[in-house]
């Protein structure tokens, strides 16, 4: 089993890679979260892998952190959810999100997730709460004030009614624009740019 890898950045795709290790260029596939967290082709780069193997096929899944290894092991062990559907998790939200969502059951959280319906949040809830339970607690000690503040902003313009798409873009752009704002002023700035 292929446990990690450490070379040179190939090729680079948002939903795979190929990683050059001495002369050997492995295809790995990657999530969202991870894609957006690596170095140009070129750079040097190191992932943590979860080696797939069905009687037709060995496929490598690479990511950026142990927690994202976690959560798609831990995904794949709930029925229903193969490899591609837990990459699809965890590049339709962010790694402490989940573990989040998971442990208070926001299953309006989860299905706004594409490809994951009703039943299949009710199983992650189902078989996954008490599984994250331990990842829970190390998520909120690690979740900064910058995260939290995001988490606030957002959760304010949802309530408005606006898309959560359209809002974690308006979020991300005030916040980076205005890291140190108060949250009346971010927020004023964020319903700004969706009206444009």
């Amino acid at each position: 089993m292929i446990a990690s890898l450490r070379g040179r950045l190939q090729e680079k795709h948002p939903n795979r890679v190929i990683v050059d290790v001495n002369g050997v260029g492995y295809e790995v596939h990657v999530p969202l979260s991870s894609f957006y967290g690596m170095a140009e082709p070129g750079a040097e780069i190191a992932l943590r892998v979860h080696t797939h193997v069905r009687e037709d096929v060995i496929a490598l899944f690479g990511f950026g952190s142990a927690l994202e290894l976690q959560l798609f092991e831990r995904l794949i062990a709930v029925s229903g959810i193969g490899p591609r559907l837990a990459l699809a998790v965890l590049s339709g939200i962010e790694p402490p999100d989940l573990v989040q969502a998971v442990s208070r059951g926001d299953i309006a959280r989860l299905t706004a997730i594409p490809g994951v319906g009703k039943k299949t949040a009710e199983r992650m809830v189902l078989e996954l709460k008490d599984r994250l339970s331990v990842l829970s607690a190390t998520v909120q000690v690690e979740q900064t004030p910058a995260a939290s503040a995001r988490e606030d902003l957002l959760s304010a313009l949802l309530n408005l009614g606006y898309h959560r798409p359209a809002a974690e873009k308006a979020v991300d752009a005030v916040l980076a624009s205005e890291p140190g704002a108060a949250l009346e002023v971010a927020l004023r700035h964020a319903l700004r740019r969706l009206s444009r």
